[in-house]
């Protein structure tokens, strides 16, 4: 197939200089543009992957834990009327399970030793059915908490942090205190550790602690569970539920969202997300206004030929696209090495992270400060594509005023001194 001349021509503009030292230096500024606007959209594309992967790594973390939607009575009080709150979330169709629950703080303390907990008392036959933690522990160390036995569970960095393993006794001090003919008394229970669980994420794995649901009513003066934990069919759809729950449950309750729970969390990795995407692109577009001056030094190198092109009967609209068609190429170029790169880095970055770890001699995600201790990624076409785009547009954009003053080049003024 016959190409258009103002194509091939264009391509034999960007390969210049290989073959000619008088073109050398132009060829270099082109490679230099290339370059650029590759490694741009490789950043983008690495930092937005990696991002997408420690969001959905700490999100999905997070609900090995954390229930898809919780109910619960106010002021930390058992609900009232559990049987009847149960059948009536379960009456909702996308709920796929439900269990009771009490939440709760105190202290845990052996020898001198002593830490703050979230104490959450469960189920174990229905907390499986809520948290992806309970469904893998079901049958270990949450099966052994029994009613009366004053068995705990403790997050396995909760653990280390004690000094404590398997059958040591805790101390558990409830905040509300007893009167005494002394004064006021923390109230205290010795708890049996029963078994350890690691799920993953810091923040839980170092401060909750599960107790059965009986055994923490005793323990706090309740007369039951202070809630109910659900999980539903498409967690992305848990607001929704949420809402329609509000307007169908009797009694005075209140109702909230994983999404919720860590709200400020999720918001500013958003918001860090979008500073990144701008700061990035910013790169690209240095890298991709660095083919003006490309176009610029190759216009003023090729006026002869321009000159000589305009008395063959070429159109200033032809010597324009002649150009465009160079600068268009050279970011198609950049851009395409730049996804491979980018796609080659992001698909292997947990294999590159521990050598780099190795070759640099410390760690780059410590566990306590971001939640997880390996590097994730997410390569989302939803990042990808607009990446793409944008780099080639700015591309395209960058190629139009050296493209129109190849245009407006003289052929007499040009071949003057030739």
């Amino acid at each position: 197939m016959q190409l258009p001349y103002e194509l091939r021509l264009g391509w034999r503009y960007t390969r210049a200089g290989r073959a000619s030292r008088r073109n050398g230096f132009i060829s270099f500024i082109s490679g230099v543009s290339m370059l650029g606007i590759a490694l741009g959209v490789a950043a983008l594309i690495i930092v937005l992957s990696v991002m997408n992967g420690f969001q959905t790594e700490v999100r999905d973390r997070m609900l090995g834990v954390l229930a898809h939607v919780e109910v619960f009575a106010p002021g930390e009080q058992a609900i009232p009327h559990l049987e009847q709150t149960l059948r009536e979330v379960r009456a909702h169709p996308e709920v796929i399970g439900a269990a009771p629950f009490i939440a709760a703080q105190g202290l845990l303390a052996w020898g001198e030793d002593m830490r703050g907990a979230q104490i959450r008392g469960i189920d174990p036959a229905l907390e499986s059915q809520v948290t992806q933690l309970a469904a893998a522990q079901a049958q270990q160390a949450l099966a052994q908490l029994q009613p009366g036995g004053f068995g705990v569970v403790l997050g396995a960095a909760l653990a280390r942090s004690l000094g404590v393993g398997l059958g040591d006794a805790v101390t558990l001090i409830v905040p509300s205190g007893q009167l005494t003919p002394a004064g006021v008394m923390p109230r205290m229970r010795q708890l049996t550790v029963v078994g350890l669980f690691d799920s993953g994420h810091h923040d839980f794995d170092s401060t909750l602690a599960y107790l059965h649901y009986a055994d923490a009513a005793r323990l706090f003066r309740l007369e039951g569970p202070t809630g109910v934990r659900l999980k539903i069919r498409d967690l992305h759809q848990a607001p929704e539920v949420a809402l329609q729950l509000a307007a169908t449950l009797s009694g005075d309750l209140f109702i909230r969202d994983w999404t919720r729970v860590n709200r400020t969390w999720f918001a500013a990795v958003q918001l860090e997300k979008r500073m990144m995407f701008i700061i990035l692109t910013l790169i690209v577009a240095v890298a991709a206004f660095n083919l003006v001056s490309t176009l610029v030094m190759t216009v003023t190198d090729k006026r002869a030929d321009i000159a000589i092109l305009r008395t063959l009967g070429a159109s200033p609209a032809s010597i324009m696209a002649t150009f465009m068609v160079q600068g268009a190429l050279a970011g198609l170029i950049g851009t395409a090495l730049g996804l491979l790169l980018g796609l080659g880095v992001a698909l292997n970055v947990e294999t590159l992270m521990p050598a780099l770890e190795r070759l640099l001699g410390f760690t780059l995600l410590p566990p306590e400060i971001y939640l997880i201790t390996t590097l994730p990624s997410d390569p989302r076409s939803a990042d990808i594509v607009p990446i793409v785009l944008i780099a080639l547009l700015l591309a395209f954009l960058a190629t139009i005023y050296p493209s129109w003053r190849a245009s407006r080049v003289n052929p007499a003024e040009a071949l003057r001194y030739e």
